[in-house]
């Protein structure tokens, strides 16, 4: 199984962006998928997971902010990120776990300006 991160770019604070996980084998055989991110100088730290059965968790950073959504139909997990702030700045990571298996995707580079 390939993950592959799509989505990042350079916006101003305020502002939006969605980052996209395509997998090449159905999302359903997951048992969570979600994204981790890693700031310069900073460790990996988790941002956003769901589970397989739809549930939900989110970093106190990023809560009220951040959405993440799958869609079994596309083989995509996605996260919503709006109001995005300077400390949002980091390389996002797309993870996928099964019961034996850790998948990551490559990263994409999110960057916030003030």
């Amino acid at each position: 199984v390939q993950l592959q991160a799509f989505g990042g770019g350079s916006v101003r604070a305020g502002g939006f962006l969605r980052l996209s996980c395509a997998a090449t084998d159905s999302i359903l055989r997951f048992t969570l998928m979600g994204w981790y991110r890693q700031a310069p100088g900073k460790e990996r730290e988790n941002v956003a997971m769901v589970a397989d059965g739809g549930s939900t968790s989110y970093a106190d950073s990023v809560k009220g902010r951040f959405t993440i959504s799958g869609d079994d139909r596309e083989n995509t997990v996605y996260l919503q990120m709006n109001t995005l702030k300077p400390e949002d700045t980091a390389v996002y990571y797309c993870n996928a776990v099964t019961g034996r298996q850790n998948y990551w995707g490559q990263g994409t580079l999110v960057t916030v300006s003030s």
